[in-house]
């Protein structure tokens, strides 16, 4: 199993990290297809993509069928930041009330990735809220599990 190690990026910001048996850009690919992050979701909220591009781009809006505390909803969410290079690979978006998910693809020697996926609440509208209810553990919870999947879906036999 592969160790998930906690990254610092400060207060009210959710990080963690994984090396993944994966080159960068098929994983970049797996995250900027919105219509795939009910894959890789380990916080069990994520349910479908119903509407939006097949490959995000920067501020490009996605429209996406989520269920919270068992109640369904939609959500669209605005790519702020998008980058693409042979060296690193980002892909951030914000959620309407202002939070934001990053995730970050890094190449390494070996051809192995180590990809990291943040929540972001510095910038949130509800984000007193989002503190009091221990959205932070929840999260970190979520975070932890979706990078154990990815990992776990590229591990090699033995």
């Amino acid at each position: 199993m592969t160790a998930i190690t906690t990254v610092d990026r400060g207060p009210r910001v959710v990080a963690r990290s994984v090396t993944v048996n994966a080159p960068a850009e098929e994983l970049f690919g797996l995250v900027t297809d919105p219509r795939k992050h009910g894959l890789v979701d380990g916080s069990g909220t994520v349910k479908s993509n119903v509407k939006g591009p097949s490959t995000l781009s920067e501020g490009a809006k996605f429209t996406t069928s989520m269920r919270m505390y068992g109640v369904p909803y939609r959500i669209t969410s605005t790519v702020t930041e998008y980058i693409d290079t042979p060296d690193q690979k980002v892909i951030e978006w914000a959620h309407p009330a202002g939070h934001r998910w990053r995730w970050e693809f890094t190449p390494t020697a070996d051809g192995r990735t180590e990809v990291t996926e943040s929540f972001d609440n510095r910038t949130s509208k509800i984000g007193k809220v989002f503190e009091k209810i221990g959205v932070a553990d929840q999260n970190a919870s979520g975070i932890t599990e979706t990078l154990s999947r990815l990992a776990a879906k590229y591990e090699t036999a033995g």
